[in-house]
């Protein structure tokens, strides 16, 4: 009798959560109750897939040594001498309580549950939301995907939604240590990078099967690359709006700039040649270090293609931002909310669209041919266009094209090899990878 009663007790609940977030009068956010109130051998902690359902695995997947493990290590990463040589630097005590760092090396939790551990690391709640009010109902007969989205789980079938999520660490938050400045980047932090598809399969702990579509909605991989990169865009230039990210002082905070574009080989040689290249994509002042424009890259070519009608406006809007860059400090801002207006918009228009197998060659083709190519001046956009390659290279496989994408696959590890090492970059050899797969992919259309 009591299951029977499930059904309507969700769907009542949803209806109340919306009426009070109508209302303005949302509930606070969940408690986040801890990676132990999910790892149950009847949960997700099974040693084996055997799941019905789903694979009940999920926590050995979380916990994995590879890549799929590396929010699980987040916190212990702390405890490592380079961790906490960098907050020795910066003056902030132990790596491992240092809030400047517990913002992204661990689960950011409003209201913690009784079994809350800080050393869980980036545990599923950081994902997946508070479950302190979808717990003990999500599994229940008759649960559905939009009652425990209405409870408080993030709708992370959303590509907008995920790269929400993603981005308030893998690129820069608002809330609380989730911004790595260049002066913590100067004290020895890695170098921030990101792509939502790629990052979305390295840490992939679930089976998209028909009981998976069934019950949830699944956007195809070029679609999350593509909305992916205009959050990345819309994120990056929000932060740099903000007056929180304004330091005091004559130089700006450069973590939005190019690394590399300052970080050369300087010598006295007289037989030496600059590494910068000329990059058709920026109408800037030689000398003027670039604003990281590796998302800017990938989505003139997705716009081009999926949006049309929008991709004028990016264009001159992108032009415009560069321009600012090199005028005053009033004005670069106000360019910069402009573009990311249209990143939005843009974000929406992706959302939207199917992407057929057409538009991931022409996005492929447009990425990797003519000025595509000809704007992969720098390191970043260069490792970002090759993660955009195995992502578009994958989309085509699934859709019928495997030799094609079988024999670019050598020239796409190629282009892989050339990005291993920044301080090795080399702008030429990267480029020849990706037109030589773009090649042998054209000839099979």
């Amino acid at each position: 009798m009591r299951r029977g009663r499930v059904p309507g007790v969700l769907s009542g609940l949803a209806a109340a959560l919306a009426a009070l977030c109508a209302a303005g009068l949302a509930p606070a956010a969940p408690a986040h109750e801890g990676v132990a109130s999910c790892a149950g051998s009847t949960c997700h902690g099974r040693p084996a897939p055997s799941g019905i359902t789903v694979r009940q695995n999920e926590l050995i997947t979380w916990q994995a040594p590879g890549d799929a493990g590396a929010h699980s290590r987040a916190w212990k990463v702390l405890t490592q001498p380079r961790a906490q040589a960098i907050a020795d630097r910066l003056g902030l005590g132990p790596a491992t309580r240092a809030k400047d760092c517990l913002g992204c090396h661990a689960d950011p939790a409003g209201e913690r549950g009784a079994r809350f551990q800080i050393s869980d690391g980036v545990g599923c709640e950081a994902c997946h939301g508070g479950a302190g009010r979808w717990l003990a109902s999500h599994y229940a007969v008759g649960a559905t995907h939009a009652a425990n989205v209405a409870a408080g789980m993030t709708d992370l079938t959303s590509p907008k939604a995920r790269a929400a999520v993603c981005l308030d660490c893998h690129y820069g938050g608002s809330k609380p240590g989730q911004f790595v400045t260049h002066e913590i980047m100067a004290a020895g932090h890695p170098r921030i990078g990101f792509e939502l598809d790629l990052f979305t399969a390295l840490q992939k702990h679930y089976d998209i099967d028909a009981d998976y579509l069934q019950r949830k909605t699944w956007p195809s991989p070029v679609k999350v690359w593509a909305v992916g990169q205009a959050m990345a865009l819309d994120r990056s230039l929000t932060l740099f709006s903000s007056p929180a990210h304004s330091p005091p002082g004559a130089f700006p905070e450069f973590y939005f700039f190019d690394c590399q574009s300052c970080h050369r080989t300087i010598s006295d040689d007289p037989k030496f040649r600059p590494a910068a290249q000329p990059n058709p994509g920026r109408p800037i002042p030689v000398g003027q270090p670039p604003f990281n424009d590796e998302n800017l890259i990938m989505l003139s070519a997705a716009a081009k293609v999926a949006s049309p009608q929008l991709a004028a406006r990016f264009e001159a809007d992108s032009r415009a931002f560069h321009l600012a860059l090199a005028k005053d400090r009033a004005a670069a801002p106000r360019a910069a909310g402009a573009l990311a207006a249209t990143s939005r918009q843009l974000a929406d228009a992706f959302a939207a669209r199917p992407f057929s197998r057409g538009e991931t060659l022409a996005i492929y083709e447009a990425l990797f041919t003519g000025d595509g190519t000809r704007r992969l001046t720098d390191y970043a956009g260069a490792a970002q266009a090759v993660m955009a390659a195995d992502t578009l290279l994958g989309a085509l496989a699934a859709e019928g094209d495997r030799a094609a994408a079988a024999r670019a696959r050598g020239d796409l590890d190629r282009a892989y090899q050339a990005v291993k090492d920044p301080n090795a970059f080399r702008p030429d050899a990267v480029r020849a990878a990706l037109e030589a797969a773009a090649d042998k992919v054209r000839a099979s259309r």
